[in-house]
């Protein structure tokens, strides 16, 4: 008796992958398991595919999720606020005022020499007035804003 591999058998194989992404939090799991289905349904059209060439296009359908993955999604998932901003991390240090506050706009801007926490020009409020050219240290965060005092 021989054991033919139909379209159900990877149906379930990606159905159990994908759920064992529940418990394990990584999505390779779920990359296996979107192969396995991709086969499914190649072997419900197709049924006379070799087993050989079942797994190919797993293997190749496992890389192509990867690809997706690695180059499509994940880039959108990366957090580009500045929420949570550590004091530690910018505290002390010395920038140059580009642009100094004004009435309309309570902000000024202010350039670091080295980017700090993946900028180099940052938004800030100063209690003393400064103009363009001034160096300043940073001595708070408020927000997404610096809170800096003249030197």
């Amino acid at each position: 008796m021989e054991f033919v591999v139909e379209y159900w058998h990877w149906l379930i194989l990606g159905i159990a992958l994908s759920l064992l992404e529940i418990f394990l939090p990584s999505f390779v799991f779920l990359m296996f398991g979107v192969g396995a289905g991709v086969v499914a349904l190649l072997l419900y059209f197709m049924p006379t595919l070799a087993l050989s060439t079942q797994v190919l296009i797993w293997a190749l359908a496992i890389c192509g999720n990867a690809v997706v993955w690695f180059k499509l999604v994940k880039p959108k998932l990366v957090d580009r606020t500045m929420a949570g901003l550590s004091l530690e991390m910018i505290s002390n240090k010395t920038g140059i005022v580009l642009e100094a506050p004004t009435e309309a706009n309570k902000n000024g801007r202010l350039r670091f020499t080295v980017p700090v926490l993946g900028n180099d020009e940052w938004e800030f409020i100063c209690e003393s007035a400064v103009s363009p050219g001034d160096r300043v240290t940073v001595v708070e965060i408020s927000g997404n804003t610096l809170v800096v005092a003249k030197r």
